[in-house]
């Protein structure tokens, strides 16, 4: 492929460190992976592979214990995220690299079309641009309009991964990170996401995402990269120093 990856990840991984109890825990072992412009690249393997805590690499929500996270800006400058200063990353947040998680997070009390239409505010665009958007992606994650102007706290689980999507989904970043995110969707709604991650496509989004469903990997996924866990003789917890 002759265009430039958005992304390139580079022998990236990550153990997680038990401090009081003297002992390594691996997750993310040795992971290669290349992100394009108006495609989706999708995660799939086992529990305990550690495909959330790449995405949350990242995003810099993990500090890499390893590798090299390569990510090429809108003004065509790259950066490796391992690297780069917080004042950095969250500019990057901000303007360029959108997450969604597998959970909610928003303020109590926050009208759920003001925490969709945040990522936009955040970019420059006014209040009544960014709640119109936001109520469009409302509308077209199929949750009903009576639930806009309340909290999402109180959602069921796959209200509040609606709002979730919409709010990630917004703002059309340039790079975005999708950790499951069909999952706690009836099949109507779901088929609403797809079509929703086809048009970002072909506007140009570059996505990682993490799958389970293999018939939603052949359906939307343009590469695949399968994780596998850690050598299992990096399972037995070491005794630090």
């Amino acid at each position: 492929m002759s265009e430039a990856p958005v992304l390139r990840v580079e022998n990236f991984s990550k153990q997680f460190t038990l401090h009081e109890q003297g002992k390594r825990i691996p997750s993310s072992h040795n992971v290669s992976l290349s992100v394009y412009s108006g495609q989706l690249t999708a995660l799939i393997g086992p529990t305990g592979a550690g495909k959330t805590t790449v995405l949350k690499g990242i995003y810099r929500t993990y500090l890499p214990g390893s590798g090299r996270i390569l990510y090429r800006t809108q003004a065509g400058h790259e950066i490796d995220l391992a690297q780069a200063d917080e004042h950095r990353m969250l500019a990057l947040r901000r303007m360029e690299i959108g997450y969604v998680t597998q959970f909610l997070h928003a303020l109590p009390r926050q009208a759920t079309e003001d925490v969709v239409a945040q990522p936009l505010l955040h970019k420059g665009i006014s209040k009544t641009d960014a709640q119109y958007q936001a109520r469009e992606m409302l509308a077209a994650m199929n949750l009903p309009q009576r639930l806009w102007g309340i909290s999402p706290s109180t959602f069921s689980g796959g209200e509040k991964q609606r709002v979730n999507l919409a709010r990630g989904l917004v703002s059309r970043p340039r790079l975005l990170l999708l950790d499951e995110p069909t999952a706690s969707l009836d099949q109507y709604t779901m088929e609403r996401v797809i079509r929703l991650i086809e048009k970002l496509k072909t506007e140009g989004v570059a996505m990682l995402a993490i799958f389970h469903q293999k018939e939603l990997v052949d359906r939307v996924a343009n590469n695949v990269v399968t994780l596998e866990p850690p050598p299992a003789e990096e399972y037995a917890l070491e005794e630090t120093a």
